[in-house]
C-alpha cells in the first residue's frame, strides 16, 4: 500500500479545490457549503523532478515516469468531531488511514463561500483541528494507559514504557501534538505504536487569494508560526489560482504564473513537501524504454530498492551499478561513464542516496 497524505481542515477552506487542481480532475465536489465531501477522494500526484527530462534526452527514452505521492481529500471537520459531531467519526477514521497530513488553513475572505466559524481565522481554525485530533488521541491513550497499568503490576519491566505513556497523555491533555517528542524517544515510540493522529507529520497549507499569493502578509506569517510551534512545515498557495492554472496548457500556465509573479507552482511545492514529509527519496533509472523516478523510504538498502522495481530483482540481486546524476549529465552515456571510471559497484547493503542513477544486476 503506497504512503498517502490526507488533505484536512474545516469545511469550505479549499481542500477539494486544491485536490482537484493537484489531480487535474473534478472528482471532488468543490461547493460553497459545508460537508460537500463525505467519502474521501484519492488521487496520485506526480512529484516534480527536473532531472527526469534531462535523463530521458540523454538515454533517448520513449517516455518519462515521475515518482508520485497519494493524496486523500477528507471530509471537513468541525468542533466536537472527536465526539462525533458533523462527520467527525468518518473524518478521524480516514485520517488514521493516512501517513501524513496536509492541513489547509483558509487565509482569504469570500462572502459567497460559507465559513462554519463565521469568518476565516487560521490560528483559530488550526487550533480547532488540533484540539479535536488531540482529544481523539487522548481517548486512545487513556484506554492504553489503563491496560498498561494492569500489565505493569505483573511485569515491572513495563514501568518505563508506562511512564512514557503518562508523558504522552499529559501532552495531549495540554492540547500539544504527540509529534513534539523527539524522533527515537520512548514517547515517540509510544505514540507510533498507539497510532496517534497527532503523531503524524503535518504540512500547514496557507490558502490565500489571488492578490496575496506572492505577499508575505499577516495570515501567512500566522500559518508559519503555527508550523514552527506545532512541529510542522508551512507552504503558501492560492487554491483558486492553482485551479485556473490546472486547466491551462504548460506554456499558458507558465505565462500566467509570470504575470502573477509566481516563480513556482504552489501545487509543485505541495507535492514535493508531502513527498518529503512522508520520508521518501528518489532513485533514477534510464534506458530506451523510459526514464523513471522511483520513490523509496529514506535509508532503503540497494536490494530492497531493486525490489521496488520487481521482486525478482531483489531475490536475484547481484550488485547495483550506480552513477551520480551530475556525472551522467557530464559524460552523457553509460559507456563513457565506465571508461572514465565513474560507475560504482555497490552490494546489497548499500544505503541508497537521493538522485542515484542505478542499473541493477541480478540472476534470473
Amino acid at each position: 500500500m503506497p504512503l498517502s497524505c490526507g488533505i484536512v481542515g474545516l469545511p469550505n477552506v479549499g481542500k477539494s479545490t486544491i485536490f482537484n487542481a493537484l489531480t487535474r480532475s473534478t472528482k471532488a465536489l468543490a461547493a460553497k457549503y459545508p460537508f460537500a465531501t463525505i467519502e474521501p477522494n484519492v488521487g496520485e500526484v506526480a512529484v516534480p523532478d527536473e532531472r527526469l527530462p534531462v535523463l530521458a534526452q540523454l538515454a533517448k527514452a520513449k517516455r518519462v515516469v515521475p515518482a508520485t505521492v497519494r493524496f486523500v481529500d477528507i471530509a471537513g471537520l468541525v468542533r466536537g468531531a472527536s465526539s462525533g459531531e458533523g462527520l467527525g467519526n468518518a473524518f478521524l477514521s480516514h485520517i488514521r488511514e493516512t501517513d501524513a497530513i496536509a492541513m489547509v488553513l483558509r487565509c482569504f475572505e469570500d462572502e459567497d463561500v460559507t465559513h462554519v466559524e463565521g469568518h476565516p481565522n487560521p490560528q483559530r481554525d488550526a487550533e480547532i483541528v488540533g484540539i479535536e485530533l488531540a482529544l481523539a488521541d487522548l481517548a486512545s491513550m487513556r484506554r492504553r494507559v489503563a491496560k498498561l497499568e494492569r500489565e505493569t503490576r505483573a511485569n515491572a519491566a513495563l514501568r518505563e514504557y508506562l511512564a512514557a505513556s503518562y508523558r504522552v497523555t499529559a501532552a495531549l491533555e495540554d492540547a500539544s501534538p504527540a509529534r513534539i517528542f523527539p524522533a527515537g524517544s520512548l514517547e515517540a515510540r509510544v505514540a507510533a505504536e498507539s497510532f496517534l493522529l497527532t503523531a503524524k507529520p503535518v504540512l500547514y497549507v496557507a490558502n490565500v487569494d489571488e492578490e496575496r499569493v506572492t505577499a508575505h502578509d499577516e495570515g501567512v506569517r500566522v500559518v508559519e508560526k503555527i508550523a514552527q510551534t506545532q512541529g510542522g512545515r508551512a507552504i503558501v498557495l492560492s487554491g483558486k489560482v492553482e485551479a485556473e492554472l490546472a486547466g491551462l496548457s504548460e506554456g499558458d500556465a507558465a505565462a500566467f504564473r509570470a504575470e502573477l509573479g509566481i516563480e513556482r507552482s504552489g501545487l509543485d511545492a505541495l507535492a514535493a513537501g508531502a513527498y518529503d514529509l512522508l520520508g521518501l527519496m528518489t532513485f533514477l533509472t534510464a534506458g530506451e524504454k523510459e526514464a523513471r523516478a522511483w520513490p523509496i523510504p529514506r535509508g532503503t538498502k540497494a536490494a530492497q530498492a531493486a525490489g521496488t522495481i520487481h521482486s525478482d530483482l531483489e531475490r536475484g540481486f547481484i550488485r547495483a551499478e550506480i552513477v551520480s546524476f551530475d556525472d551522467y549529465v557530464e559524460y552523457g552515456t553509460m559507456e563513457a561513464l565506465r571508461s572514465a571510471g565513474r560507475v560504482r559497484s555497490e552490494g546489497r547493503d548499500y544505503v541508497m542516496q537521493e538522485g542515484d542513477v542505478v542499473n541493477f544486476r541480478f540472476n534470473v
